[in-house]
């Protein structure tokens, strides 16, 4: 028996056999199709070899379609129909869809993102699911390896096949507790205060606190937690300061006042602006719900940013 390669079938070959069988002449479906006569006879041999059929034979002055040709009419018209359901590509509906999402995040997205982040999910999809994993020093693994599908980070990893998108920039202000208390004026209110900072596990430091140091300017810090979260105990009820992002005055922080940093070397170290992106592998690059997730992440922290302003 003779090897028959299906593999041979082609989209234009099944669109030439259903426009002969629909018109019961060569000549008309060249012509509907804008081919030749040739092109039409020689993609009807081709099929004729694969399914082993002579699908229309002579009748009079015409053509007639075998009982096998009409009976492949249905299935060409439905490879067809799959055939641009694949070249449409992956398709993607909110309200029908249930997504599980991986987000790596510290304690700062955490904190000023995500929550808003998910409900934002949890009004339009069908079903959502988030497990949010720390992001540590974030590294290109964590998306090569796909252990997460979106890392937020002020520092995202780089790579050729890394792609990022900032998404809100921000600054270093004092908060205080008003009812205690009065805002820092002059630099020597600001140094002569009690702080209360964040120092992680590893040991790595807040930024402005690194580039005080490194100008020379000491603080009394009084307090130093692993994460934002355990800021307000400590500063709530005192005279104490604490230097944050100040986008946390909309969430963490929003009980407390907050005011410039009274240090002229603000302008030049702290005060610099503290950017946040967010990260993800090129594989999802053009996948319509991770796109989507994109979008919703900038415009949720869009909405941050413009709550606190």
């Amino acid at each position: 028996m003779s090897n028959i390669d299906y593999s041979d079938l082609d989209g234009r070959a099944l669109q030439l056999f259903l426009a002969v069988l629909e018109k019961g002449s060569v000549t008309e479906a060249a012509n509907e199709l804008g081919v030749t006569q040739s092109a039409v006879s020689h993609q009807l041999d081709k099929l004729r070899r694969i399914v082993r059929d002579p699908l229309f034979v002579k009748s009079g002055r015409g053509i007639v379609a075998t009982a096998h040709a009409r009976a492949l009419g249905e299935q060409a018209r439905a490879l067809l129909d799959a055939m641009r359901d694949f070249a449409r590509g992956a398709e993607f509906d909110p309200a029908t869809t249930r997504l599980s999402l991986r987000i790596a995040a510290n304690d700062l997205q955490r904190e000023l993102l995500l929550p808003h982040l998910f409900q934002r999910l949890e009004d339009e999809l069908a079903s959502v699911e988030l497990r949010v994993l720390p992001s540590d020093v974030p590294t290109t693994e964590m998306l090569r390896e796909d252990r997460c599908d979106l890392l937020i980070s002020p520092f995202p990893p780089e790579g050729i096949d890394i792609l990022q998108k900032r998404l809100l920039t921000d600054r270093y202000v004092c908060f205080f507790d008003p009812r205690i208390r009065e805002a820092p004026r002059t630099f020597e209110d600001y140094i002569g205060a009690r702080h209360v900072t964040v120092v992680y596990p590893d040991k790595e430091r807040l930024r402005f606190d690194k580039e005080l140091d490194a100008a020379g300017i000491r603080r009394d810090v009084a307090i130093a937690v692993p994460g934002f979260s355990g800021v307000p105990a400590f500063l709530r009820g005192t005279d104490r300061l604490a230097t944050l992002p100040s986008l946390l005055k909309g969430s963490l922080m929003q009980e407390f006042a907050t005011t410039p940093v009274p240090l002229e070397a603000a302008a030049e170290q702290g005060e610099r602006d503290l950017v946040m992106f967010m990260a993800w592998h090129r594989r999802y690059q053009n996948d319509p719900a991770h796109c989507w997730l994109r979008v919703q992440t900038e415009q949720t922290a869009a909405e941050i940013a413009r709550s606190t302003s």
